[in-house]
């Protein structure tokens, strides 16, 4: 099993709102996952993230890949 950190879009139409989720790379983008460790908001000036950090080492550690917006993300916030 594949698992991947990626970002979830929800929101409004034009107001996007997004979960950082760990996901099986099978499952769709917006679909089912096994658990949301953060929330990005790029509708702010500057953009805000909330990311717990134990969580995300707990699943870099257990081999999950994040995405390029995701290991952006982790870089801002000092993970890793």
């Amino acid at each position: 099993m594949a698992v991947k950190i990626r970002l979830k879009r929800i929101g409004k139409k034009k107001v996007p709102f997004y979960r950082i989720v760990v996901s099986d790379s099978k499952f769709p983008v917006s679909g089912k996952f096994i658990e949301e460790i953060g929330t990005y908001d790029p509708n702010t000036d500057p953009s805000t993230c909330k990311v717990n950090e134990e969580l995300a080492k707990k699943w870099l550690s257990n081999g999950a890949q994040p995405t390029d917006v995701v290991k952006k993300i982790f870089k801002q916030a000092g993970i890793k």
